[in-house]
């Protein structure tokens, strides 16, 4: 399939290094690009035949294809020039997805995208699908690659973020789920016509469409299949997903089939909920029993940083939701929670924050604001929620982090949540959302002298 072309791998990171490894074990000649020279040296020892160019921004002349990491936007000098040579640009799961079609039994394919909870659902699915008995695997953009997955494993619970679609053409998922749409890296993909066309890629040739019947977008995406399920919250309709009596359920006309009560799902909140219908709706496609729906979903473990629960102490929940780095993810992370402090702040990159705040106004006993753009955040504030006080942590703060828990523990009371949900990009203050959300950890348990959720308080700091 590769033996003898000439591959150019644009990108040395994670994903750029397993795409080389394979193909060297495929026979292909293999060049690896990056901005970052030092990227390219810290490259494990690949096989004979690869060959590293920092910094290129034309292919070599015998290249045959280019294999592109997804954060490399077709804007990018070294891709423009690819195409104007008319050579074909794939990404990494189009590669994946063309080597497991040469297998003499190619894996199933269970794909996930949206602009949140994408991690969150294939961990729930994965942990069902392994309830069940098979051989399943999360992979994708949660963190291991689909190369590496597609060849060892028999079920492949793919996260697929937007730029992975936009650099593949042939995927053909046995079923495929849109979580949600939101406005999103909309400097990536140029405009949000183009961000949604990218998301609705995950359709294309799918057995099942999996779509949530609570937000249009997502709808309209999926109807232009042959087949399509959806998932709400409220009760659903026969054959669809939801919830019924405080339990999570596929709809019936004979009488819904339970599959979980909604309180026993982790992390809490209505969109995680969401997450869990669409995860059970997917794993349902490959023949898994309610009973192992269950059993997946208790099993479950939460990653850091999303509605992780750091410390419960005098009534008061600490509660890492740093993940939510849109208005979108801590829109669904504040509606789980009635008695709010929250912190918020960072990089908005343009995006409004009026309509959330307008919603979540209700929830609030205080906020505490951190990062570059605070401004955005005070106007709606003081629009639509004039009342509820305000601490703005000062850029100049060298603990910023510690400064707010501060902030926010003095504004707590007895039932209250400190939800960190930042509705924002941490690269002002933090070198990602999770150095971000291990700060705020950090901070509350220095605060309340290291104590475990449910134990007793230490001294304060």
């Amino acid at each position: 399939m590769f033996g003898g072309r000439h591959v150019l791998v644009a990108g040395a990171g994670v994903t750029g290094r397993s795409v080389a490894e394979v193909l060297l074990e495929m026979g292909a000649r293999v060049t690896v690009t990056d901005a970052n020279a030092d990227r390219l040296t810290e490259l494990p020892g690949l096989p004979d035949g690869a060959v590293t160019a920092p910094g290129l921004t034309e292919p070599p002349a015998d290249t045959d294809l280019v294999v592109t990491s997804p954060g490399w936007p077709p804007t990018s000098p070294l891709l423009v020039a690819a195409a104007a040579a008319g050579l074909e640009v794939i990404g990494e799961v189009e590669l994946a997805w063309r080597i497991g079609a040469t297998l003499p039994e190619p894996p199933v394919w269970l794909a996930v995208t949206g602009t949140d909870g994408k991690t969150t659902t294939v961990g729930m699915l994965e942990a069902i699908l392994r309830a069940a008995g098979l051989d399943a695997v999360a992979c994708g953009n949660v963190g291991l690659p689909v190369v590496d997955a597609v060849r060892t494993h028999r079920v492949l619970a793919v996260e697929l973020s937007s730029y992975q679609l936009y650099w593949q053409s042939s995927l053909r998922a046995r079923a495929a789920a849109v979580l949600n749409i939101a406005e999103d890296h909309l400097e990536w993909h140029g405009s949000m016509a183009a961000y949604v066309e990218a998301k609705g890629r995950v359709y294309a040739g799918t057995d099942l469409a999996v779509y949530n019947a609570d937000d249009p977008e997502t709808e309209r995406l999926a109807a232009g299949t042959a087949q399509r399920v959806g998932f709400t919250l409220a009760t659903p309709a026969p054959g669809h997903y939801g919830v019924t009596d405080g339990w999570l359920v596929h709809g019936s006309p004979d009488g819904d089939v339970r599959l979980l009560p909604a309180a026993e799902v982790r992390p809490a909140g209505p969109h995680n909920v969401a997450n869990a219908l669409a995860a059970a709706a997917l794993a349902r496609v490959v023949g898994v029993t309610p009973e192992a729906v269950r059993a997946g979903l208790n099993a479950y473990q939460p990653p850091a940083h999303r509605v992780e629960l750091i410390a419960e102490v005098d009534g008061v929940r600490w509660v890492n939701d740093s993940k939510a780095t849109n208005t979108h993810a801590a829109l669904g992370s504040l509606r789980a929670f009635d008695d709010v402090v929250w912190i918020a702040g960072g990089l908005l990159h343009g995006a409004p924050v009026d309509a959330l705040v307008a919603e979540v106004a209700p929830r609030l006993r205080g906020v505490v604001l951190l990062g570059t753009e605070q401004e955005p955040f005070l106007a709606a504030l003081a629009r639509h929620a004039p009342d509820v006080p305000v601490h703005r942590v000062s850029s100049g703060d060298d603990e910023p982090m510690i400064s707010a828990v501060r902030a926010a523990g003095a504004m707590a009371g007895h039932g209250s949540v400190v939800l960190l949900a930042p509705a924002a990009k941490s690269h002002d203050q933090f070198a990602s959302y999770t150095h971000r959300g291990t700060a705020f950890t950090d901070a509350v348990r220095a605060r309340l002298g290291a104590v475990a959720p449910g134990a007793e308080p230490g001294p304060r700091g």
